[in-house]
């Protein structure tokens, strides 16, 4: 098999198995704990079966691909760069994700997603969960669909234009789950905003930082007022 084939191999691996996560996790758990665990406990095991993922993803690239799980070689910045760009792509994920959610509430006034709902009272006083979660969306999620994805799908298409926007893509339908319609679109619009950033800095420490930012506090902000009240979820 090519080294392309490889590749697309991968990214077939990889979304089949963030998929099969996002929609038979918690049966799965539940199926073998015989409903023993409680809600948060579930929600945590679903967490660490996401770092299984990664480390799947991980030993494919370096035992089948054969070659370093990040394509990109991470630059180097100064610790102002870091601090800058961080609090720059947080304010544009927050601000812009924000304003479209907006738009997409007024054009189809459709509501808070249920999943968003059970979640919020998953994470009630739950500090430490929020913490686990946010690191491991962080971390998971960049190194995925950023690190390992992004520069393969650049490679097979031979576009720096598929990259971005099929890995942004395939962010968006992965929030599918949630069952609404901002839940993927802003996802997506967050996915583009970071695919353009790692495709021209090639630095995934600052995505996934900004990521652990960006839902640490949306998830302290759910935790303190009511989610139905909050239109920006």
């Amino acid at each position: 098999m090519s080294l392309n084939g490889k590749h697309a191999l991968g990214i077939l691996l990889t979304f089949i198995l963030l998929g099969s996560v996002m929609l038979y996790v918690f049966p799965f758990i539940h199926q073998i704990s015989g409903e023993k665990s409680s809600p948060a406990e579930t929600f945590l095991y679903s967490r660490i079966i996401l770092w299984v993922v990664l480390l799947v993803v991980f030993l494919y690239s370096l035992l089948i691909e054969k070659q370093p799980f990040l394509i990109w070689k991470e630059k180097k910045h100064p610790l102002a760069f870091y601090l800058k760009n961080i609090l720059i792509l947080y304010l544009i994920c927050a601000i812009g994700g924000t304003f479209l959610n907006f738009l997409i509430k007024i054009s189809t006034h459709e509501n808070v997603s249920g999943k968003l709902v059970k979640l919020s009272h998953i994470f009630r006083n739950n500090e430490a969960l929020i913490i686990f979660t946010c690191l491991t969306a962080g971390v998971v999620e960049e190194f995925l669909m950023r690190g390992y994805l992004q520069p393969r799908i650049e490679k097979i298409y031979n576009s720096r234009y598929a990259g971005i926007m099929v890995s942004a893509v395939l962010f968006g339908i992965l929030h599918s789950t949630y069952g609404t319609i901002a839940q993927v679109l802003v996802p997506c619009f967050i996915g583009i905003v970071f695919a353009v950033f790692y495709k021209i800095y090639s630095n995934i420490k600052i995505l996934i930082t900004c990521h652990f930012i960006y839902d640490f506090v949306s998830l302290m902000i759910m935790n303190l007022i009511d989610v139905k009240h909050l239109s920006v979820f």
